[in-house]
């Protein structure tokens, strides 16, 4: 238990005390099994005794015996009910435990402690009355913010013209590369059940950050990785069919609560938003090398859009709750002068396999809990916004080479 308290230290976990509980609850657990399977085993064994006094005619000790069976039948029923309960909050207690962190992730609280690993691409030196997207996609009629607060509120944006083209082009073009990489291409629901959120992580830690659709009891999903991952819930695979990669497009709706301030700016920070996922399962001697594979994947992806980005290790207390390992892609935003995060990457090991209980048979016969990875490929709003602000000209925006033939165009204006 120390090491497990350990290892949710570094990642700022700020409940240690519910490994105890945890031990604690397990231990009761066990004792009402063993009393229950004890009293049934004796249940049996009288039952049929009694079947052996009767077929040898003596009624008396059948009889007493039935005596004691009514006696030990009727222990059985407060005993299976404190079972159910004790399992119950085993189960109740066991959710609000995050995954355990890999060796190689940083200890820290905060952004400020997580480690960059390496950069790539050259800042663009702007021209004077260099201009943020939000101002961008005004003066180019790309993206209408009033509008979007108007229909819906805000954080709720509508891309017109050359600006819904250029979103629907990210998507093709990131899709494309994808799947040539070997990923299928999947269009999931995006709304779930609760199952389903529950198994990739979402709830309950996430769950005042989903919106909800209380009368069905569905959530609007906050990634497509939640319906894509889930594809395999209650699955038993063969071992020849890892790894599974999967790629899907989906809008993503988040509360964002407590967001405020100057970084939630335009595209900076939507409540409804479009992103391209991958999704891998694979066997758990792969997990560590397909994670450094999805890094690279999204590097490159990040580098065909000629723009400065940087790869960081995230530490302990800036991970996600379900993630083992995770790094960040950050792309340089030229008009505002920050970094900000397109990808994130992560190995789940087994923690969202376990939940949804995705496992393969090997070939020795053994059922083993696969392994889950995800990663964004990309986030649009902000590699909208890092676009528009890093290939902006005196007269307009210049589209990518590797985008171009998507887009159909190698600039917007003049």
């Amino acid at each position: 238990p120390e090491a497990v308290k350990a290892r949710l230290a570094i990642k700022n976990f700020g409940q240690p005390q519910l490994v105890d509980q945890i031990i604690a609850l397990d231990d009761e657990r066990k004792r009402l099994q063993l009393a229950f399977d004890t009293t049934q085993a004796q249940v049996n064994a009288a039952s049929k005794e009694i079947g052996q006094h009767m077929a040898k005619g003596d009624k008396a000790a059948a009889e007493s015996l039935k005596a004691q069976v009514a006696d030990w039948k009727q222990s059985l029923e407060p005993l299976k009910l404190s079972l159910a309960q004790s399992e119950k909050q085993l189960q109740e207690t066991l959710v609000l435990l995050p995954n355990l962190p890999t060796a190689e992730v940083p200890a820290g609280k905060t952004p400020e402690d997580n480690v960059v690993v390496r950069e790539g691409g050259e800042k663009p030196v702007l021209a004077n009355g260099a201009k943020p997207h939000w101002e961008l996609t005004q003066i180019h009629g790309l993206i209408d913010f009033e509008l979007g607060n108007k229909i819906t509120g805000s954080g709720f944006p509508v891309y017109t013209g050359k600006g819904a083209k250029l979103q629907r082009a990210l998507v093709q073009y990131f899709l494309e590369f994808n799947t040539a990489a070997g990923y299928t291409e999947y269009l999931p629901p995006f709304m779930v059940n609760a199952d389903s959120a529950y198994a990739t992580g979402q709830l309950p830690d996430k769950e005042g950050q989903m919106y909800h659709a209380t009368a069905d009891d569905f959530y609007l999903i906050p990634t497509a990785e939640v319906p894509v991952t889930n594809i395999y819930r209650d699955t038993i695979l063969k071992e020849a069919d890892l790894p599974l990669k999967m790629t899907a497009y989906s809008p993503c709706f988040r509360r964002e609560a407590g967001s405020y301030g100057k970084d939630v700016r335009g595209l900076n920070r939507l409540h409804q938003f479009e992103k391209v996922e991958i999704i891998q399962i694979v066997h758990p001697d792969q997990s560590a090398a397909t994670l450094l594979d999805m890094v690279a994947h999204v590097e490159a992806l990040v580098k065909s859009l000629e723009l400065p980005y940087r790869i960081l290790r995230l530490c302990g207390g800036d991970m996600g709750f379900a993630a083992a390992i995770t790094y960040d892609f950050e792309v340089f935003s030229a008009a505002q002068e920050r970094w900000l995060e397109v990808s994130s990457v992560s190995n789940f090991e087994s923690f969202q396999t376990h939940r949804m209980k995705c496992r393969f048979k090997g070939a020795d016969g053994k059922t083993q809990l696969a392994h889950s990875l995800n990663g964004s490929s990309l986030a649009l709003p902000r590699i909208l916004a890092a676009l528009l602000e890093n290939h902006q000209t005196p007269t307009g925006i210049r589209i990518p080479a590797a985008l171009q033939p998507y887009f159909g165009s190698d600039t917007i204006g003049a």
